[in-house]
């Protein structure tokens, strides 16, 4: 490791556009050297951002009103009964690997314990389980998509 030598500019570079982008994870790699910058988000504020332009945009133009499907999936946090959340950040994959079926689909049941998605952080797939027996009513997260610590990622009622 005495070899590694890191410009602090770079680093300070990398954390602007990470903040110019609203990414949450940049990682560069070149021989044997390795940069990550992360910043972590908490998920209540992404949720109170989200939410707080919804009441505006509807008194304001009427044909706002029919995407209110989306709207009540973002009601959803870390309270809600039955919600499973992120224990990390990471990418949500639904199925194993590309083009195989996925571990759950709404209104399928599921068994306490149950693998029901995979969040890969660093180069790991780390299993997230049902933490009960039930049915999933809701999947809010995309095969592929980055998820926060804490962000609600399905219910099972």
């Amino acid at each position: 490791m005495s070899g590694l030598s890191f410009d602090p500019d770079a680093i300070r570079a990398l954390a602007k556009i990470l903040r110019e982008t609203d990414l949450t994870e940049i990682e560069l790699v070149e021989n044997e050297s390795r940069i990550r910058v992360a910043r972590s988000m908490p998920a209540q504020q992404v949720v109170q951002a989200v939410s707080a332009p919804a009441p505006v945009a509807p008194a304001a133009v009427p044909a706002a009103a029919a995407p209110a499907a989306p709207a009540a999936s973002d009601e959803v946090t870390a309270a809600t009964p039955g919600a499973v959340t992120s224990p990390m950040v990471g990418v949500a994959y639904l199925s194993p690997e590309p083009g195989a079926a996925p571990f759950i689909t709404i209104g399928g049941r599921v068994a306490q314990g149950q693998t029901v998605l995979l969040i890969e952080a660093m180069k790991t797939f780390n299993q997230i389980k049902a933490p009960k027996a039930g049915t999933v009513t809701r999947i809010l997260v995309d095969s592929g998509m980055p998820v926060e610590f804490g962000e609600p990622l399905l219910v099972i009622e």
